[in-house]
C-alpha cells in the first residue's frame, strides 16, 4: 500500500485546465495541476531535473486525447519512478485507432496498460447522471452524402457542401427550428446566473468573486458544429443577414476557432485547437475573426480581439456566457466540442463528418442534466451520420445500446412500442384515451384514494410525455387535448397537489409514493401577462363578458404559481370599473398592496423594518427566501433565549409568512425595491418590555 500523502507527489493533467504553473521544483508541492503541453515544455527545458527520480502518480483526465504524440513519449522517457491513470469516456481502441502519432502506442491500453474499471455512456444513462440523445437527420442533398471509411473524401464534395444555396437552406431551417428543439419561448425555469462574466473571465483563477444571482430564463442554447473555418465564415454571414432580413428571428450567434489541422482525422479525434493563440490562422481567417468578435463586444460591451491575451480572455467569456445562456447559437469547428459543460445547453447542430470518439464527445455537450424540462440532448444533422452514429454507440457501449443511448421514433412515443425487455409501453393516444375514459371532465371530482393516486400518476406520465413531443414536428396539430380541457385537468391536478400536501402535514402515516411534476406544470401554465391581457379584454367589455372571468379562474386555478395570487388578482379585477390603463394600474396596485402587506408583517411581527425590507429586497432579486443561517434572527425583535420566549416558534412563523408573501408578489411586475428612502417608519412601544438578551445585532450586512 503506498501512503501518498508521505511518498508520492500526484501530478494530476486535467486537459482543460491552464490555471496553475507548474510547480515541480518546489519540494513542499504534493499536488499539481497542470496540461500535458506545460509538463512537456518543462521536461525539454530541465532534462536531467531530480523530480525525474522521485516516485511520481500521473493522472490524465480525458485520456483519449494527445496522448499518442511526442509529449507522452517524452513524460514516460524522462520519468523513472512513475504510476500512470487515465480516465476516458471513448478509449482508442484498435478498430478506431486510426493513425497513431507514436510508433510505441496505438491504444488506450497500449499507453494505460490494462482496464482497471468501466462506466459506460449505457451505465450512464440508466443510473439517471446524463441523458439519452435524439437525433434528427436533415437531408440537405439529393447525393448519398456518407462516405464509408473506405472511400477517399472528395474535395470536390466538399465545396458541394458549402454551396451558398445549401449554406442558406440549412440556416433557414436552424433559425425556423430554433424555438422548437431549445424551448425558447416555451418552457422557463429559474437559473443561477453568474452576473460578473467580463470581470470572472479576465481574472486568473479564484482573483475574482463569482456574483451570482436566481433568474428565470427561456428555453436551452446550442452549438453549431462545422467541418471548417471557411464553413464558420460562411455560416456566420449567412445567419447575420436572415438574421437582418428577418428580426423577428433574430439570436445570439457567436463564433470562435484558432486553427485545425483537417476537417476530419481518420482516427476521429477532435484534435484541439489553442485556446491562447490564434497565430496559427491565415491573414483572412483573423481578420474575420476579429470581426466576429468586434460584434460580440458589441452585444456585450466587451473589448477582446485576436491577441493572444485578450482571445484567452475571449475564450473564457464565450464559455461563461454559454453556460449563462447568454449565447443562442456558438458555431465551433473543434473548440467547445470536448470536455466542455453546459447544463444549459440541449442542441447540437451538425454539419462536420463526425465519427466514433469524437462523435460521443460532441454528442456529450448536450446530455448534462439540469431540470425535469430538459430530459434529452437534441441532434441534429446535417449530414448521414446513421452509419457512424450507430457504430460509435456500439463501441462505446455495446451492440445493443442503441436502445438506451437513442431516444425512439415520434410514432413509437405516440403510438406505444414494446421496450427491450418486451414490456408493452404505451403512447400519448392510449394515455389520453385512459384519461379522458377514467377521469372525465363532467365528473366534478376525483373521490377516493387510489382513483387520486391513479390520475396523479397518469397525468404526471402524460406531462413527461407532452414535453418529450413537443421537440417533435409531427406533434403539432396532433394533440388530441385543447388548452381548455388541458387547463381544467391542471386545474385538478393542483387541487389534488394542494390536499395531498395538506394530508402529508396533519399525518404521518400518509405513504410519500405520490410525484407531482411540478416544474413541468410550470412550463404549462399561464402567465400573469396572460391574465392581465384578459383583465383588460373584461374591462373594455365594460365587466360584462362574465366568461372571461370564467376563463381567467381556470387558468389561475391550473398554475402553480399563480394560485398563491389569486386573491390578489380577483381583488384588482373587481376594482377596475373607472381605470384608464390596465398594466400601469396593475404595478400601481401590486406596489401599494405589497407595501401594506409588508408593513402588516413588520408589525404584528415586531421586525426590524429597514433590516427586513433589505432582507426581502435581495429575496426577490435571488428568487429565494434564505432561510438557512442568522439572516432571518437579524429581523427578529429581542427575545429571551432562556424561558418561555417561544425563540423558535416565533422564528418559524416569521419564515412562514414571509415566504407566503413572497409567493403572492414574487413575478407579478412592479419595482423590486422595498427601501425607498421615503418609506413611513415604524415604531413600537416597548417601555412595558423587560430588558431581555438581544437574539441578534441591528447590524446588516449585505453579501454581494
Amino acid at each position: 500500500m503506498i501512503d501518498l500523502k508521505r511518498e508520492l507527489r500526484i501530478v494530476i493533467h486535467q486537459l482543460d485546465l491552464s490555471y496553475y504553473i507548474l510547480k515541480l521544483e518546489d519540494p513542499n508541492t504534493s499536488i499539481i495541476i497542470t496540461t500535458i503541453q506545460k509538463l512537456a515544455t518543462f521536461i525539454k527545458k530541465n532534462p536531467d531535473h531530480e523530480v525525474y527520480k522521485e516516485h511520481i502518480v500521473i493522472i490524465f483526465d480525458e485520456c483519449h486525447r494527445s496522448q499518442f504524440g511526442d509529449m507522452h513519449t517524452a513524460i514516460v522517457k524522462n520519468f523513472k519512478r512513475y504510476h500512470l491513470f487515465g480516465f476516458t469516456g471513448t478509449p482508442i481502441f484498435s478498430v478506431n485507432s486510426g493513425k497513431a502519432k507514436s510508433t510505441g502506442f496505438f491504444t488506450t491500453a497500449q499507453t494505460f496498460g490494462d482496464q482497471l474499471h468501466s462506466y459506460t455512456i449505457v451505465d450512464a444513462i440508466n443510473d439517471k447522471n446524463v441523458l439519452p440523445f435524439r437525433v434528427d437527420y436533415i437531408k440537405t442533398m439529393d447525393m448519398d452524402e456518407e462516405i464509408t471509411d473506405e472511400m477517399v473524401w472528395d474535395i470536390n464534395r466538399e465545396k458541394v457542401m458549402m454551396a451558398q444555396e445549401r449554406i442558406q437552406l440549412v440556416t433557414q431551417y436552424i433559425l425556423e427550428h430554433f424555438d422548437q428543439k431549445t424551448y425558447r419561448g416555451d418552457k422557463t425555469y429559474i437559473y443561477n446566473r453568474l452576473m460578473n462574466v467580463e470581470e470572472v473571465a479576465s481574472a486568473k483563477r479564484d482573483e475574482v468573486e463569482e456574483i451570482k444571482e436566481k433568474q428565470r430564463i427561456s428555453g436551452f442554447n446550442s452549438i453549431f458544429a462545422v467541418s471548417s473555418v471557411p464553413m464558420a465564415k460562411l455560416y456566420y454571414q449567412e445567419f447575420k443577414k436572415q438574421m437582418k432580413e428577418d428580426p423577428t428571428k433574430r439570436l445570439r450567434v457567436a463564433t470562435i476557432f484558432s486553427y485545425a489541422a483537417n476537417e476530419e482525422e481518420s482516427d476521429g479525434i477532435l484534435y484541439e485547437e489553442n485556446s491562447e493563440d490564434t497565430s496559427a490562422l491565415d491573414q483572412s481567417s483573423r481578420d474575420f475573426l476579429e470581426q466576429a468578435i468586434d460584434d460580440y463586444n458589441k452585444i456585450f460591451q466587451t473589448n477582446y480581439d485576436t491577441s493572444s491575451d485578450k482571445f484567452q480572455n475571449y475564450y473564457k467569456d464565450v464559455s461563461l456566457r454559454m453556460k449563462n445562456k447568454e449565447l443562442d447559437i456558438l458555431i465551433v469547428v473543434n473548440m467547445f466540442l470536448t470536455g466542455f459543460d453546459a447544463t444549459t445547453l440541449n442542441t447540437l447542430w451538425v454539419d462536420k463528418n463526425l465519427k466514433m470518439h469524437g462523435l460521443i464527445q460532441a454528442f456529450s455537450r448536450t446530455n448534462r442534466i439540469l431540470n425535469s424540462i430538459k430530459t434529452f440532448g437534441n441532434i441534429v444533422c446535417f449530414r448521414n451520420l446513421q452509419k457512424r452514429v450507430d457504430s460509435a454507440i456500439s463501441l462505446f457501449g455495446d451492440k445493443n445500446a442503441g436502445g438506451i443511448v437513442l431516444l425512439k421514433s415520434f410514432k413509437d412515443y405516440y403510438y406505444g412500442y414494446e421496450s427491450v425487455d418486451g414490456k408493452p409501453m404505451p403512447g400519448y393516444m392510449e394515455m389520453i384515451e385512459n384519461l379522458n375514459n377514467d377521469f372525465p371532465l363532467s365528473e366534478p371530482q376525483i373521490i377516493g384514494e387510489q382513483n387520486q393516486k391513479d390520475f396523479i400518476a397518469l397525468f404526471g406520465a402524460i406531462l413527461r410525455m407532452r414535453n418529450l413531443l413537443l421537440s417533435f414536428d409531427e406533434f403539432k396539430g396532433n394533440e388530441l387535448i385543447s388548452e381548455r380541457d388541458l387547463q381544467d385537468y391542471l386545474g385538478r391536478y393542483q387541487d389534488l397537489r394542494d390536499e395531498w400536501k395538506r394530508k402529508r402535514q396533519e399525518s404521518t402515516d400518509i405513504t410519500d409514493d405520490v410525484v407531482f411534476e411540478i416544474e413541468l406544470i410550470k412550463q404549462i401554465e399561464i402567465n400573469i401577462d396572460y391574465i392581465l391581457m384578459l383583465v383588460k379584454k373584461y374591462h373594455d367589455t365594460h365587466c360584462k363578458d362574465k366568461e372571461v372571468l370564467i376563463t381567467i379562474n381556470k387558468a389561475i386555478d391550473a398554475s402553480p404559481e399563480l394560485r398563491s395570487k389569486k386573491q390578489l388578482i380577483e381583488n384588482f379585477i373587481s376594482g377596475i370599473n373607472d381605470v384608464d390603463d390596465v398594466m400601469d394600474e396593475w404595478h400601481s396596485y401590486v406596489a401599494k398592496q405589497r407595501k401594506q402587506d409588508l408593513d402588516t408583517i413588520i408589525t404584528e411581527e415586531r421586525l426590524k423594518p429597514e433590516d427586513t425590507r433589505k432582507f426581502m429586497e435581495n429575496a426577490f432579486r435571488d428568487g429565494e427566501i434564505k432561510t438557512v443561517g442568522t439572516d432571518i434572527d437579524k429581523l427578529m425583535p429581542p427575545i429571551s433565549r432562556f424561558g418561555g420566549g417561544g425563540r423558535t416558534k416565533k422564528k418559524q412563523n416569521v419564515i412562514d409568512r414571509l415566504k407566503a408573501f413572497f409567493e403572492k408578489y414574487f413575478g407579478i411586475g412592479g419595482s423590486s425595491t422595498f427601501t425607498e428612502e421615503n418609506q413611513e417608519k415604524v415604531t413600537y412601544d416597548i417601555e412595558d418590555m423587560t430588558e431581555l438578551q438581544m437574539v441578534a445585532d441591528n447590524t446588516y450586512e449585505k453579501k454581494l
